[in-house]
């Protein structure tokens, strides 16, 4: 099945765009991403499960976070959202900001590399997994993927850099460079968010101060494209610019749209995570603190019983 102006197994629905149709359960024919967000989720609940059967805890608002992050994939690329963001910019921006800002942070926060290494069974298969886990942790690659001078290039790529010039046009023209770029905006949201919010082992741990102004700069880098958007008079690319007939789309109207979107909803997640950083960053000096005060008055104890000693009778004589 082929869709007017897009190559491949895709489904276009043919009733204009309305909240009811995006949220139809209208499954494309090969709905890779929708099935990649099941499998991950039930992997997830069966380690979670796993160890509340052995009676170990494990967080229930993480496991909530990853599932909710799970059901999230499920739906912005498996309903009839995905039909539409075939041919919508604007519905094609929210679902690229979804898989970019709202999804990985909900996916990390769930902490999936600790419960993969506490409910994988240190034998056979299991300890062959664990292997292969640790060798990806450890590799360079790794720690190339996650150095915080990456986050920024990612950013204007996923946005100026796709959109601007003229690759958007052609990857989008097939179901294989649609789907692919679904796929892209996630790994490179995980990329983005790992370093914020994972509380997982990483190989780099990256300093409060960068990640401050990684988000800071990227919450710059969204105004900016959505600024471009919406003052743009005629449409960015090409390919959003004849969506079907029936739908009675603007597609200059339908950019001012999915410029706002980069404005408004690519901000508040961003927004979010610089909150979760500051009060991270707050808690990491107050235990600090803490912890050093603990050490002074463990040490002037010492010192007060040192001279308690050289005061006594037994000392004196």
């Amino acid at each position: 099945m082929t869709g007017p102006g897009v190559d491949g197994p895709v489904w276009i629905p043919s009733l204009p765009p309305s909240l009811e149709q995006f949220l139809a359960p209208n499954l494309q024919p090969l709905p890779v991403l929708p099935i990649l967000g099941l499998i991950v989720a039930a992997a997830y609940l069966a380690g979670a499960i796993r160890l509340w059967t052995r009676g170990y805890r494990w967080s229930w608002i993480r496991t909530a976070c990853f599932l909710l992050g799970s059901a999230l994939l499920v739906v912005i690329t498996g309903a009839g959202i995905e039909g539409y963001g075939l041919r919508m910019f604007s519905v094609f921006m929210l679902q690229q900001l979804t898989l970019m800002m709202v999804i990985p942070p909900l996916l990390l926060l769930g902490s999936p590399g600790t419960l993969l290494l506490r409910a994988t069974p240190h034998r056979g298969i299991g300890r062959l997994t664990l292997q292969a886990a640790l060798g990806c942790l450890r590799s360079r690659a790794a720690k190339f993927a996650l150095h915080p001078v990456l986050v920024i290039p990612l950013m204007v790529l996923s946005l100026f850099g796709l959109y601007l010039s003229g690759a958007a046009n052609v990857l989008l023209r097939s179901w294989i460079g649609h789907v692919s770029l679904e796929a892209l905006f996630l790994f490179v949201g995980i990329l983005i968010a790992a370093p914020l919010v994972s509380a997982d082992p990483l190989p780099r741990r990256t300093s409060y101060v960068s990640r401050l102004f990684d988000a800071f700069v990227e919450m710059q880098l969204h105004a900016g494209f959505g600024l471009v958007l919406t003052l743009s008079v005629a449409p960015v690319v090409a390919f959003f610019s004849d969506a079907p007939a029936a739908w009675n789309v603007d597609p200059v109207r339908d950019q001012w749209m999915a410029g706002a979107l980069a404005w408004t909803y690519g901000e508040v997640p961003l927004l979010v995570l610089l909150i979760v950083t500051l009060v991270r960053w707050q808690r990491q000096d107050t235990t600090r603190a803490v912890r050093a005060q603990d050490r002074t008055d463990a040490e002037m104890e010492e010192y007060n019983e040192y001279l308690r000693g050289l005061h006594s009778p037994r000392s004196s004589a």
